[in-house]
């Protein structure tokens, strides 16, 4: 078949979208590829459709069990025969796929890096005829990446042993440095590189600073009740802390470190893939390859490290299309806390210059008042036009005013008091109150004391977290967390030579963007639900369902959005129901009649 009948029979795709057509089409040909689309944007369709076109086994090496599982049992669905090699395979699984393989039937193979260049896999894939080798979560090649595997780095062997087997990686997260870091140490200079646009129209990012952390979590969670959702700790502990806080505030809540046994790793992973409306707190031993459609939120407690990290984490809310939101929670200890321990690290000088200049950026996107949509994509060699319109600085735009005065009084109270003290010491001398500690340092007969009385607490410390930002002030790490001027920056500031333009602060609650909890299905012909989406629900219980019994996530047998679309069109035919985008011809003849059955059921009702 040709690939585009090859998406319309199996995937159930009426046509490919943005760049897909032309990347197929390359691989099929035999040309090697970097793909670079957006987490949802339809990656594996590009090495998919060109494994099924071309002759052989296409070779798939991906990092993580749980996503090739996922993949493998959504293949199976479309009736392509596809199979995974890994440490946690049952034995009559690992002989399945094995003996299938070696019958030259099997028409995708996932298998682990390390297990790939294993001495024995090697052996038998060179008696395999290969169709292509995909490299998923590419960016695991690059030491400049956010995810950096060193066993990654021996994929470039495989150009050597599989000559003239096109290659193909792709990644969701790559700024120039990465890509061109991948393309080398794969030695793909010669591929042709693919790059769609990373904006995501449905995603509506914010970023709030901390106040009330605890609390602020809470009002967020309020928003998303019975949904499924992530939030990354920057601490196994945190993530154990706050899962247990959530719990005893009645929400379905697990916690998922690298800490944790094998045993308890995959209990969570069952829930999540599972179905169940549960919020995972993780540290980033959790998240990459999750293929859960329906995740409506990622909620950061802690800066991450980079814009490549956080579009990478944040990419796993919203796959399926429907509005969801990414809230990032800063603070200035963040900023300080992650600049020192870039000072810690032992990494070459090369490497923590661009480690700094990673952070500098996502320090900087949380502190941007303009798109920051516009912002998040700059980070990645894109421009997008026109502010996006559904960020939180889009839709509730903070206010600049002339902060030279603030900054100067807040530079002072640090200077005069010694560079000494915290942040909260510093608000007290500045709003004039007269602590325990304040009165024992006699900071209260300092001119300057009382200075800023007439601004509240949280404007003083958002003056002092801009001033990190900015880089006039840093936190001195030791037995307490105290502020000291950063000469170079500070002192014009302090001299009036630089004028220091600072954002109002947020109301308490944050500045969530709203959005349209649910989207229009594409092929309805209303662009409307029925009333009370009864189908539509049924649909959803009846997949559920099958998917228990085939132990399989319920996405892998209908996403959400196909489910939407037979509800709002009530198919009356077989015909019909094929016409609906995502039902192929594999799922039409295993799911049709029960389908069908079920829209007609509800159409008399």
């Amino acid at each position: 078949m040709t690939p585009e009948q090859t998406l319309h029979d199996v995937f159930g795709f009426p046509a490919f979208r943005g760049l897909q057509s032309a990347a197929v089409h390359h691989v099929v040909d035999g040309g090697d590829a970097l793909v670079l689309m957006p987490t949802g944007g339809g990656k594996s369709i590009c090495y998919q459709v060109p494994a099924l076109c071309r002759p052989g086994t296409a070779l798939v090496v991906s990092p993580l069990i749980a996503l090739m599982d996922d993949q493998v049992a959504a293949l199976r669905q479309l009736g392509v025969s596809a199979g995974a090699l890994h440490s946690e395979l049952e034995a009559d699984e690992n002989t399945r796929v094995s003996n299938t393989l070696a019958n030259g039937k099997l028409d995708l193979l996932y298998v682990s890096p390390e297990r790939l260049l294993s001495s024995g896999t090697l052996e038998r894939l060179r008696r395999t005829p290969l169709a292509l080798i995909a490299i998923d979560e590419a960016h695991c090649v690059s030491a400049w990446g956010h995810e950096f595997r060193p066993e990654y780095r021996e994929l470039k062997r495989l150009a050597q042993i599989f000559p003239g087997v096109p290659r193909v990686a792709l990644t969701a997260t790559a700024d120039h440095r990465t890509r061109d870091d991948i393309l080398a140490a794969l030695d793909m200079r010669d591929a042709q590189v693919f790059t769609n646009s990373f904006h995501r129209p449905n995603l509506h990012i914010a970023a709030n600073s901390k106040s009330s952390e605890s609390q602020q979590m809470l009002d967020f969670l309020k928003r998303y009740p019975a949904e499924a959702g992530i939030i990354y700790c920057g601490s196994r502990n945190k993530t154990e802390r706050t899962a247990l806080r959530l719990k005893q505030k009645g929400v379905q809540a697990l916690a998922f470190h690298a800490g944790l046994s094998p045993i308890e790793k995959r209990a969570g992973l069952t829930r999540f893939r599972g179905g169940e409306p549960v919020v995972v707190v993780a540290t980033i031993a959790f998240g990459m390859g999750i293929d859960r459609p329906d995740v409506r939120f990622v909620l950061h407690l802690d800066m991450p490290d980079s814009p490549e990290a956080y579009y990478q984490q944040i990419g796993r809310a919203g796959r399926d299309g429907d509005p969801a939101h990414a809230l990032l929670l800063y603070g200035g200890e963040d900023m300080a806390r992650a600049r020192h321990w870039l000072a810690q690290s032992t990494a070459p000088a090369a490497q923590q210059q661009v480690m700094r200049q990673r952070l500098e950026s996502i320090i900087a996107l949380a502190e941007v008042t303009s798109c920051r949509t516009r912002a998040l994509l700059a980070c990645f060699g894109e421009t997008l036009e026109q502010p996006c319109g559904h960020c939180d600085n889009c839709r509730s735009p903070r206010a600049l005013f002339d902060g030279t005065d603030a900054a100067q009084k807040a530079l002072s109270a640090i200077y005069r008091t010694g560079q000494m003290f915290g942040a909260r010491h510093v608000v007290d001398v500045l709003r004039g109150e007269k602590t325990d500690a304040v009165e024992r340092n006699r900071h209260d007969k300092l001119p300057l004391f009382g200075i800023g009385q007439e601004r509240s607490g949280n404007f003083w410390r958002g003056v002092l977290r801009q001033l990190i930002a900015r880089g006039a002030l840093r936190v001195k790490s030791g037995e307490y967390a105290s502020l000291e001027l950063v000469t170079e920056e500070a002192r014009p500031i302090l001299r009036g030579e630089t004028r220091v333009m600072l954002a109002d602060e947020p109301p308490e609650q944050g500045r969530l963007p709203t959005a349209p909890r649910t989207r229009a299905p594409a092929a309805a012909a209303s662009g409307a639900m029925p009333a009370g989406n009864t189908l539509f629900e049924a649909l959803r219980a009846w997949r559920m369902e099958i998917a228990k019994a085939q132990a399989v996530p319920p996405y892998v047998i209908f996403h959400d959005s196909v489910l939407r679309d037979i509800a709002a069109v009530r198919p009356a035919s077989t015909a019909e129901l094929a016409e609906i985008k995502g039902v192929g011809a594999s799922k039409l003849d295993r799911y049709g009649a029960a389908v069908l059955a079920l829209v007609h059921r509800h159409s008399e009702g």
